[in-house]
């Protein structure tokens, strides 16, 4: 039965619970209240339920308003010390029920009411205890303030307390949010420098196919020379209207990539390279990597590195499994580790390489899925169609 009430109590909001607890308590305080009244002042049986619950029942606010609580209380506690008289052997003005909601109503004010409210709650409170405790005609009235300001010192200490970690708290989120959205952006970055180096490729072939028909083709009529030459210039424009694009990509102080960019065909080397660094890795590779269109197949080898990198930097020592099978229109990618041999050393990352690896695959129309396997392990797996020009 507990085990069915523990999701329920769960979904309740602690607001909900504190509140029925402090009507628990004003209900425990009432019991209390009403049959001692007539113990400590001399009283109607007829007044007592009125008199006990404007001592108590004015805790329920305690939430609500706070301030509109203790206002309630400290008036009818005034009131109280006027009208009632208190019994003989008793020298208190309220019952001791009624100081406890003061006390509990002012700290509540502490904690949530506006500062000028607080200081005119603990002044008034100080000058109510000054003027009607036993003693008051002879007592030091700096011992109540002194007293009082103490208590409202200390909510309005953890008032603060309480609001800077809020305020650390929202920080942190936004501060996470920041960072995700950053490294998206730089992975949409890279990737579009990616595309570049595989679109200027194919488009310099074209210009250099366009410039060098007329050369290659014999008796070229002259529309047809016109022709390619108008290609040869389109694509020229092209080409550079690109490279002007990625100046702006590469605004960020990196240099451009002169190295030839990776193919589906360098997946073996580089689970060979990871091999011989120490990764368990092995591999399967199920049709032609180099029939794979290098778009494509520098996904490919992307989610293949990211997902070696993160098994080898979350699951230190497992073995990893590697699987690639090119079909006529599609090609899957699966990267498997088991659970981690050694215990993880914390490091330094976002945990967005997933997030990067699902951007890049979107990019050229494909599907990506990642997640824990029940032996402890964890599974990445891409499927990428194949388009061929």
């Amino acid at each position: 039965m507990s085990g069915q009430l523990r999701p329920v109590a769960r979904r309740v909001p602690a607001r909900t619970w504190f509140d029925l607890a402090t009507v628990l308590v004003a209900l425990i305080l009432y019991s209390i209240a009403w049959p001692t009244l007539f113990v400590t002042h001399e009283v109607s049986p007829v007044l007592a339920p009125l008199v006990s619950a404007l001592a108590v029942f004015p805790i329920l606010l305690v939430r609500v308003n706070p301030a509109l609580g203790w206002a309630i209380s400290a008036g009818s506690a005034l009131l109280i010390s006027l009208a009632l008289a208190p019994s003989q052997g008793n020298d208190l003005p309220f019952q001791v029920v009624h100081v406890i909601v003061l006390f509990v109503l002012l700290f509540a004010v502490a904690l949530r009411a506006p500062v000028p409210i607080v200081v005119v709650a603990w002044l008034a409170q100080s000058m109510l205890f000054a003027t009607t405790m036993p003693g008051a005609e002879s007592g030091p009235v700096w011992g109540w303030v002194i007293g009082f300001g103490a208590l409202a010192l200390f909510g309005y200490l953890v008032r603060t307390v309480l609001a800077s970690r809020r305020r650390l708290e929202q920080q942190e989120e936004v501060t996470e949010l920041e960072r995700a959205r950053r490294a998206i952006l730089e992975e949409k970055a890279r990737i579009a420098r990616d595309l570049h180096d595989v679109v200027a490729h194919h488009m310099s072939m074209v210009v250099v196919q366009a410039q060098t028909a007329p050369y290659r083709i014999a008796d070229l009529e002259p529309a047809a020379r016109a022709e390619f030459e108008s290609i040869g210039a389109t694509a020229r424009t092209a080409l550079n209207e690109i490279r002007g694009l990625l100046g702006v990509l590469r605004s960020d102080g990196q240099l451009p990539e002169h190295a030839p960019q990776p193919r589906a065909a360098d997946v073996p080397e580089l689970c060979a390279s990871a091999q011989r660094a120490g990764l368990p890795v092995e591999w399967t590779v199920t049709g032609e990597l180099e029939a794979v269109p290098e778009s494509t197949g520098l996904v490919v080898y992307r989610v293949v590195q990211e997902s070696m990198a993160n098994a080898a930097r979350h699951a230190p020592g497992a073995p990893v499994h590697v699987a690639v099978a090119v079909g006529p229109a599609l090609i899957t990618v699966g990267v498997r580790n088991s659970a981690a041999a050694t215990v993880p050393r914390p490091g330094p990352g976002g945990g967005h390489g997933i997030e990067g690896m699902r951007t890049r695959v979107g990019a050229v129309g494909g599907e990506l899925a990642a997640g824990p396997l029940p032996d402890g392990g964890f599974e990445v797996s891409a499927r990428l169609p194949i388009t061929r020009g």
